[in-house]
């Protein structure tokens, strides 16, 4: 692997051998051929090293195919397809046409794609990027590495939560930024705007958009309008009244820490199962977070979002999950929402993950936009999702991305009207 002494023009690398725990010096390094071919860096002090190390190492090569999508052996997550961006001088017109993989797709719901303005570059230099952010495919070889060899949940102390720019930092600015995009969304408002404001508010906090370039996602922030149940792309399409919006804020922090959370919010006069769908997710959350404490099992939380969306006449997506969270984006633990869910991990004081179900209007299926991110209901009903991130304290859960003097979640619609 290369480690990246600092992030100036004068950085120093240093290279390792991807054995975890190897201390050989790599004199003559021997890259992983199929490693190689994905544009993942990935060295070995020797050939006895790498052949020694190769069943294990090997995992990383299936979990970059699950990751990087279709142009490497299926699934999805990888760089949306020609067609989609237009100049930012460009006439409405031509902003609001459909993306080429668009006008030939079969929607399953009334909401359309409009096109995409170029990415926002990183404008302040006192942002500290995480490996993804400058690599081609837009692969954490960090995270990749951690899924291979890491069977553990990873217990944060004072030192990693406390302090300037650390783990809590990193989830006060993602409250931060969410709450600046939350503001800006309105009747008529692109979300392509929404994009352009949380990316400034990050630049402005020192902190990086942890979506930007991760598996090459085009923008700085998930927004999910409708039937979109997560990963929609931000574009020109403008907010219609009645619309329910999602905005999914990740920042990464100068001091290499991610803070992830969501909300959803109703834009203008939102009829009475748009409102339901939207109160029920957050109720979901709510009673999920109420149960975490040292001893619950993480796959009990998914039979208590089952009931309460099962209550409420809706149903909880099931190819999506929580995740832990901290210096990698997405880590151990995973957590599931349905129920039923074999989940492996009991929580312990120190674990930092976030809980975000996702709940729909009709069925739980979910298909994917020919974009290869925008996951949507297959039945076209509407979706909607509310997230934090969590902390496991002595006698139960510190939520670090909660609003300012709201330690516990506390249904108000008046918040999230719009």
């Amino acid at each position: 692997m290369m480690i990246a002494a600092n992030q100036d023009s004068n950085a120093v690398t240093v290279m390792a051998c991807a054995t975890p725990g190897c201390t050989n010096p790599v004199i003559k390094p021997l890259a992983c051929p199929i490693c190689t071919q994905h544009g993942l860096r990935n060295v070995f002090c020797g050939q006895q090293c790498f052949k020694e190390n190769y069943a294990q190492h090997k995992k990383i090569h299936t979990l970059f195919q699950q990751m990087a999508g279709p142009g490497v052996g299926g699934g999805h997550r990888r760089t949306p397809p020609d067609g989609t961006v237009c100049p930012l001088d460009s006439s409405q017109e031509v902003k609001t046409s459909l993306p080429i993989w668009a006008k030939t797709y079969e929607f399953t719901g009334d909401l359309r794609p409009a096109l995409l303005s170029p990415r926002r570059p990183i404008t302040n230099p006192r942002v500290l990027k995480p490996d993804y952010a400058t690599h081609p495919g837009g692969v954490s070889n960090s995270e990749q590495r951690d899924r291979a060899s890491n069977n553990s949940i990873r217990v944060y102390g004072p030192d990693e939560l406390e302090g300037e720019c650390n783990l809590r930092y990193a989830c006060a600015m993602g409250r931060e930024v969410l709450d600046e995009g939350g503001k800006a969304l309105r009747v008529g408002v692109t979300t392509d705007e929404i994009d352009r404001v949380v990316h400034e508010a990050c630049m402005e906090r020192d902190c990086y958009p942890s979506p930007l370039n991760y598996y090459n996602f085009p923008k700085s922030v998930c927004t999910s309008v409708n039937e979109v149940i997560c990963h929609g792309i931000p574009d020109y399409r403008e907010v219609q009244d009645g619309d329910i919006v999602n905005i999914d804020v990740t920042t990464y922090s100068r001091g290499g820490y991610h803070g992830d959370l969501n909300e959803t919010f109703f834009v203008g006069n939102v009829d009475a199962d748009g409102r339901r769908v939207v109160q029920t997710a957050f109720e979901c959350l709510q009673s999920a977070l109420a149960m975490v404490k040292p001893g619950t099992l993480y796959r009990d939380l998914g039979s208590t979002i089952h009931r309460v969306a099962v209550a409420n006449k809706c149903s909880v997506v099931r190819t999506y999950c929580g995740h832990g969270i901290g210096s990698l984006f997405h880590t151990a633990p995973n957590v599931p929402h349905y129920h039923k869910n074999k989940a492996k991990g009991v929580m312990k004081e120190g674990h930092v993950f976030t809980v975000e179900p996702m709940i729909n209007l009709g069925s739980y299926e979910d298909t994917t936009w020919g974009d290869n991110w925008t996951a949507v209901t297959r039945d076209g009903k509407r979706s909607a999702q509310f997230e934090h991130t969590v902390l496991v304290t002595k006698d139960g859960c510190e939520i670090l991305t909660a609003r300012k003097n709201e330690p516990v979640m506390k249904w108000d619609p008046d918040l999230l009207q719009r």
